[in-house]
């Protein structure tokens, strides 16, 4: 069964940088595209990129837009989130998601696979 896995989430002081990566394991499916998305307490989860497999392109909401990045290799199953100056408002949990082919790529309204989170922390 394929599962996606993210790891490298922790606690970072504000202006700082955090690369979170996300594995696909246990199975062959080829996503066409995968991302992120982020959810604090008591807010509403917030898409916060994609990555399109076949073009490489990516797309991101203005409030990430020019310190996120995100990054993928096809080969090796992974993609990663790259996080620079970083605020308190970034402190969430970080979901990697991914959807199988034929279902919606936009802002990945289609996402129906979902790593289990990591913790992201930023401080003042």
């Amino acid at each position: 069964q394929v599962q996606l896995v993210e790891s490298g989430g922790g606690s970072v002081q504000s202006g700082g940088s955090l690369r979170l990566s996300c594995a696909q394991s246990g199975g062959t499916i080829r996503f066409p595209c995968m991302g992120w998305f982020r959810q604090a307490p008591g807010k509403e989860r917030e898409w916060i990129g994609t990555i399109y497999a076949g073009t490489g392109h990516t797309d991101y909401p203005e409030s990430v837009k020019y310190r996120f990045t995100i990054s993928r290799d096809n080969a090796k199953n992974t993609m990663d989130l790259q996080m620079d100056t970083l605020n308190p408002e970034d402190s969430a949990m970080y979901y990697c998601a991914a959807t199988t082919p034929g279902r919606n790529c936009y802002k990945l309204a289609g996402a129906d696979y979902w790593g289990q989170g990591t913790q992201v922390t930023v401080s003042s």
